[in-house]
């Protein structure tokens, strides 16, 4: 049986407001992370994801409260990262109504937090969150970074996804730094690399601004594909998306659109 293509739209969350730049720079204000998700649902979205692209102490708990608010109202699987650093953020995150938790720097910082969250909680509650740029120093082309994109590492992508879903990650995360928000397209290049060693789903992230753009992404190997600013621009809805991937042969999960 064919697995349905998830569309997931991504909500970029700083100091409790949905914000949006290009290449992870000259963020601005998108609007309330809460209105928008619950926009998205209604339109037919697969899941949500909230990214806390400046997690620190003092936000942490707008954080808890946006999510807390968000599961009363929004019924799809709700993926939250950023500022994760122990398993006891976990717990509390899912508390609040998160169904899955993103990992990213704090995993790279020590990878065995992926083994703690992956005993505790079970692989699928675990998405490892990999922000990669090409670099010619490593053997693959490509490096990831952490601290929201501004921290380039020594460490090989593909290797340090390789490791992760040895260690219990359930999904791969893969944002392209590159193409992030240059509306451009997906890096079908990034997509293929990862789903050639991933035995886990690959969501591709990064670069969607046209329609026409999420087949080919699903075609390079993605199993979901998630964007942010065609949403928050209304230059795209999730149903328009779904309709452009069926028209293009590939499943999609059909659901009642609420009004």
């Amino acid at each position: 049986m064919t697995l349905a293509c998830r569309v997931i739209p991504c909500l970029d969350v700083a100091a409790g407001r949905v914000v949006k730049g290009v290449n992870f720079e000259n963020l601005r204000d998108m609007g309330d992370p809460v209105e928008l998700a619950r926009l998205y649902f209604a339109q037919g979205a697969d899941e949500i994801t909230f990214l806390d692209v400046t997690a620190t102490v003092d936000q942490r708990a707008t954080t808890y409260d946006v999510v807390r608010r968000t599961a009363e109202e929004v019924f799809i699987p709700l993926t939250v990262g950023g500022g994760v650093r122990t398993v006891d953020d976990v717990a509390r995150l899912l508390a609040v109504g998160a169904d899955k938790i993103g990992v990213n720097s704090a995993a790279i910082a020590r990878p065995a937090l992926i083994d703690e969250i992956a005993d505790r909680f079970g692989a699928q509650v675990l998405v490892l969150s990999l922000d990669v740029t090409r670099s010619p120093d490593t053997a693959s082309g490509f490096v990831v970074t952490t601290h929201g994109g501004r921290t380039r590492t020594q460490l090989d992508a593909l290797d340090w996804a390789r490791e992760a879903i040895a260690r219990g990650a359930g999904e791969l995360l893969v944002n392209s730094i590159d193409a992030d928000g240059t509306k451009q397209g997906f890096d079908l290049e990034l997509i293929g690399a990862m789903r050639e060693l991933s035995r886990v789903p690959v969501i591709a992230s990064g670069g969607a601004g046209d329609v026409t753009h999420f087949a080919p992404a699903v075609h390079a190997g993605a199993d979901a594909v998630l964007a942010a600013s065609v949403f928050h621009s209304g230059q795209l809805t999730v149903g328009e998306v779904k309709d452009a991937l069926a028209a293009d042969g590939i499943v999609v999960r059909t659901q009642q659109v609420m009004s």
